[in-house]
Order: C-alpha cells, then sequence, then structure tokens
C-alpha cells in the first residue's frame, strides 16, 4: 500500500515540464499562430480571443528587447517576445520552471529565425505560416517539450537528413571512426566500379 501511496503521490507531482500554449499575435493583436495544449482554453474559440486579447493588452506596450520578457496573467506565466512588430509567447502553469519556459521559446525564435533569413516580422510569419506551424509543431505536441535545439527543429522541418544534424566535431570517437570507415568503404565501392570500365 505505502509504494502504491508514492506512485500516486508521484503522479500527482508531474515531473514533466509542460506548456500550456504557444502562441504568435501580430501588431495589432490578432492571431498568426496558436496551440493550446493540455486543456488549457480548448473548450471554446471565444475563451481563447479572450485570453489572447488580455495577453496582448499587457503585452503591446512593452519596450521591444532582444531578450524575454515574463508576467503573469490567469494563474500563467507567460513568456514572450517581440519579432518585430509580431510578438511570440510561449504560456506554462504558475508551478512551471520559467527557464525551462524560456528555453522553449528561444529556440522557437532561433528556430524562425534561421527558416526566414531574420525576417522576423508577422508578414514574413503569415507568407512561411507552413515553415512556422512545423516548427511549432516540432518543439511541442500535446504540451510536452520534443526539443529546444533550433538547428534540430529547422532540419526536421527542412526534412533535412539525420546526417546534416552532426557534424563531425559533436560525434563521440567511436561515432567518427564509423563514419569514417563508412566513407572509406563508399570510395573504395567507386573506384572499383570506375575500374571495371
Amino acid at each position: 500500500k505505502k509504494v502504491t501511496a508514492r506512485l500516486k503521490r508521484m503522479d500527482e507531482m508531474n515531473l514533466t515540464p509542460v506548456v500550456l500554449s504557444v502562441l504568435i499575435l501580430d501588431g495589432e493583436g490578432r492571431r498568426i499562430i496558436a496551440k493550446y495544449n493540455k486543456g488549457f482554453c480548448q473548450n471554446s474559440l471565444e475563451i481563447q480571443q479572450k485570453f489572447e486579447q488580455k495577453l496582448f493588452k499587457k503585452t503591446k506596450n512593452s519596450p521591444v528587447r532582444s531578450d524575454a520578457d515574463i508576467i503573469m496573467l490567469d494563474n500563467t506565466i507567460c513568456i514572450y517576445r517581440a519579432a518585430g512588430d509580431a510578438k511570440v509567447y510561449v504560456v506554462g502553469s504558475m508551478d512551471e520552471n520559467e527557464i525551462i519556459l524560456n528555453m522553449v521559446l528561444d529556440a522557437l525564435y532561433t528556430a524562425l529565425s534561421t527558416l526566414l533569413r531574420g525576417q522576423m516580422d508577422a508578414r514574413s510569419i503569415l507568407d512561411n505560416l507552413e515553415l512556422t506551424m512545423l516548427s511549432v509543431d516540432e518543439l511541442v505536441d500535446g504540451g510536452i517539450i520534443l526539443e529546444i535545439d533550433p538547428q534540430n527543429i529547422v532540419n526536421r522541418v527542412l526534412m533535412r537528413p539525420d546526417d546534416a544534424i552532426h557534424p563531425i566535431t559533436d560525434m563521440s570517437v567511436s561515432q567518427a571512426l564509423a563514419t569514417a570507415k563508412d566513407q572509406l568503404f563508399k570510395s573504395m565501392g567507386n573506384r572499383e566500379s570506375d575500374l571495371s570500365w
């Protein structure tokens, strides 16, 4: 019974970080992208729009900074960052770690900046909506954080092969030797085919 009670308490503590929402709003507070998770504001569009308007109203006069800012709104923690005339938001519960939410925001912001070639404004985000939506999907799914490395997000969105993800300088010695061995066999195979004609 003690083990069961302990497991139940651990389950209630929820040790996995959860993102309630990822939002991108334009300079007038209109939604560009919104992804709600874990039952947060998922009941109706009207509830979502009210939350987004309150969020925009509270952050619209904040100065444009190169780093993230944080506010508390309706028992949530909202971390946001200006992207030209748009704002990118990551929302978590009051119990969530702000540093983790900031890492999620930074990953999304950096990935989008790379994908949009530094043109982070509402127009560029709308023009590349498919890349933006794929980036959000690669970042968070169902509230669970999937990836916080911006380069991995970019590679997945652009569907680059796994080889592009790990440059040789980031490999372990055994991985580097295995890669060198594969390349050696490939080059020897190409030489044999060149000699056979």
